[in-house]
């Protein structure tokens, strides 16, 4: 067997088993080796019938007494029973549904059981254990890996084959790690760490293989990274001539934080480098973003450039666009609008006016991308709301440049450092950490079901104030979870028997996106007192007139999705409230709504959802573009990912295109991993 050996060549893997393997993305040897277990079950634990615990999984060495009986119940179910018996008493041994037990359990021969012992009545028993010969043990005795599975394949199945492909050739995959950097690091093995990963010898053998896996993948991901951005950073950028800030500052109306200041300092430096700039802005929802966008796009226009702003949606384009307008047209900048719903006519006016250099700042959605696009003199690329564009997404808007434009990132979205460091591995991070002054927190509250009508008493008390009222819900129609608000049903009961004499309006992602654009302008407008929605407000239209936010069903909710809907009310002069209303009293739940009730600092908040849920559900991969991440836990290994970082620095200070023979290896996995990411290291 070699690495390349593919599956379907194995013993009992026919065409609809390799089918069901591929979904797992398995196809050879080499994808087993690398499909690390999710979990494992110890089977070290060897005990006496009579001293086995109740209900905790053990193994026992026990012989077989009687040959197997077999009844059917009814039709589909069958039930087959022996007795086992060792120095200490003997056990019934239940099966269902496995008649080949009658077969397999030979009376007299000695078996090692795996499962949980009960005793019904005087008897001890066993259900559905697994078994092997005592003289022949493979799954037993040792500690079990636990696999991600799909329809049709086993966890025993992928064990085994597991074991083949260890057994077969871990000792030919190739070691990309230098050696040198393995003894620095006091890493393993690739042998040794893929033996011990998938059948660990004991629990320090899985944590020696799994420190090395986990540095291997953080190193190759920090290499591929840093690569990134040298190849970036060594590009020549156009360069903006420097203006006074001041002049800047007259445009707007009200006096910018010291961030937001730091911030644009920091933009004005990198646009007169003469290097291309990759500049992450981040912030909490209202701490001024657009602001220093709005700057940078009165740079690159003072500097004879064309700017490009994309948003993920239509109305947050259009508020963009709104904002900018009123902000940059007394500098004379012309902003221009280009979105999907726009009719034929008026997007093939927006796209004469941009090729013609009629419009200086170009605000859109991913219609911006679209072919046909062109601009006369692209110089500056903004894209907001950054985790929903992938690193592919913002090369596509940068390539309509005939130079290497400068690309300003922003974010709302408060990123633990150890997450943004790899994420925007490529870019710089700005981080504006204070809110513009008179800006009180939003007061949060956690309520059961018993306080609904309390609740409902706020609402109105809001809007007789003259506020108006947000009201999130997880699902958009009944039925798509028990117990669920539903946005439909829930805002035709809130306007029928609750709020009969208030205006209650609702909006979700399933309405087409004029009905969406059409319910939010009428909100923002104050036409509407209450709007029942989904989460697809989240990133949405400002309504500095709305105080209270209440989120349904609240534990169904990310903390950072939950910190996103809570910004999106306390804009205004006004004290604003969130009310979570949640029936769950699951200890973790109400301890997870306490700390958000409890907290307002969004870092704080994004560095507890990294640890309770972990990278891939805080954005979904395909959002932000990260290639998966098999060993490697984010919340965890911080301590691996600094040595990891530190490692590939140093690596790429002495060899920065890795082209020496020993790193060469290592540049191919390099860009193996980057592989969905294209054109990326060309």
């Amino acid at each position: 067997m070699t690495p390349e050996t593919l599956l379907q060549a194995l013993p009992g893997i026919g065409p609809a088993r390799a089918k069901a393997l591929a979904k797992l993305g398995l196809v050879t040897a080499e994808d087993l080796l690398n499909d690390y277990p999710r979990g494992y079950e110890d089977r070290t634990r060897l005990t006496d019938i009579a001293d086995a615990p109740e209900g905790e999984p053990v193994c026992i060495s026990a012989l077989v007494a009687e040959p197997p009986r077999t009844s059917r119940i009814r039709a589909g179910l069958s039930v087959s029973k022996s007795r086992i018996v060792d120095g200490s008493g003997s056990a019934e041994v239940t099966f269902f549904n496995q008649e080949y037990v009658r077969r397999a359990l030979e009376p007299g021969e000695s078996y090692v059981f795996y499962g949980k012992m009960e005793t019904v009545g005087r008897k001890r028993q066993l259900t559905n254990p697994v078994f092997e010969r005592a003289d022949w043990t493979r799954f037993t005795g040792r500690i079990m890996p636990v696999y991600s599975l799909t329809a049709g394949v086993s966890n025993h199945l992928l064990a085994s084959l597991a074991l083949q492909c260890v057994e077969g050739c871990a000792d030919q995959m190739p070691d990309e790690l230098p050696g040198e950097l393995r003894q620095r690091y006091q890493l393993a093995a690739v042998e040794y760490a893929l033996r011990n990963v998938h059948f660990p010898a004991d629990e320090e053998a899985l944590a020696v293989a799994r420190r090395r896996l986990v540095f291997e993948e953080l190193f190759t991901l920090s290499c591929g990274m840093a690569f990134l951005r040298r190849r970036r950073g060594e590009k020549e950028g156009q360069a903006f001539p420097r203006r006074e800030l001041s002049e800047f500052l007259a445009l707007l109306p009200f006096a910018p934080t010291g961030a937001q200041r730091r911030a644009m300092e920091e933009i004005a430096g990198d646009l007169a480098s003469g290097r291309s700039m990759n500049r992450l802005v981040q912030g909490d929802v209202g701490s001024g973003k657009t602001a220093v966008a709005a700057f940078a796009a009165w740079l690159a226009c003072a500097g004879g450039f064309q700017t490009a702003m994309m948003a993920p949606t239509e109305i947050l384009a259009r508020q963009h666009w709104e904002t900018l307008s009123g902000l940059l047209a007394p500098a004379g900048i012309r902003v221009g609008l280009l979105t999907g719903s726009l009719g034929a006519a008026g997007k093939r006016a927006a796209r004469a006016a941009l090729a013609a250099g009629e419009v200086d700042l170009m605000v859109g959605t991913h219609a911006l991308l679209s072919e046909g696009v062109e601009f006369e003199n692209l110089g500056l690329v903004i894209t907001d709301e950054q985790h929903r564009f992938g690193v592919g997404q913002r090369s596509a808007l940068a390539s309509k440049a005939e130079k290497p434009p400068h690309v300003l990132v922003m974010s709302a979205t408060p990123i633990p450092r150890t997450l943004a460091l790899l994420i925007y591995g490529d870019l710089d991070v700005t981080i504006i950490d204070e809110l513009p002054p008179g800006r009180s927190p939003v007061e949060t509250y956690l309520v059961g079901e018993d306080k609904r009508e309390r609740m409902y008493r706020f609402v109105r008390k809001q809007v007789e104030a003259g506020r108006q009222v947000y009201v999130i819900c997880p699902a958009v129609e009944e039925g798509e979870g028990a117990d669920l608000k539903a946005v439909t049903a829930y805002a035709a009961e809130l306007s029928k028997t609750v709020f009969p004499d208030l205006r209650v309006a609702f909006v979700h992602g399933k309405l087409k996106a004029r009905e969406k654009e059409k319910v939010m302008a009428a909100f923002a407008g104050g036409e509407v007192d209450v709007l029942v929605s989904t989460t697809v407000v989240e990133v949405g239209v400002d309504v500095p007139n709305a105080s209270l936010m209440v989120i349904e069903n609240a534990e169904r909710f990310g903390l950072s999705q939950l910190h996103q809907l809570r910004g999106r009310v306390g804009r205004g002069k006004w004290q604003s409230y969130c009310v979570l209303v949640s029936g769950n009293h699951a200890p973790d739940t109400r301890e997870r709504m306490k700390f958000f009730a409890q907290t307002t600092d969004g870092f704080k908040i994004a560095e507890k959802d990294l640890e309770l849920r972990g990278p891939g559900d805080f954005f979904g991969h395909r959002q932000h573009g990260l290639p998966a991440l098999r060993a490697a836990d984010l919340a965890g290994d911080t301590r691996v990912l600094k040595e990891a970082q530190r490692a590939a620095g140093e690596l790429l200070d002495a060899d920065p295109d890795l082209s020496r023979p020993e790193n060469r290896p290592l540049m191919e996995r390099v860009c193996r991993l980057f592989a969905e990411e294209g054109e990326i290291f060309n």
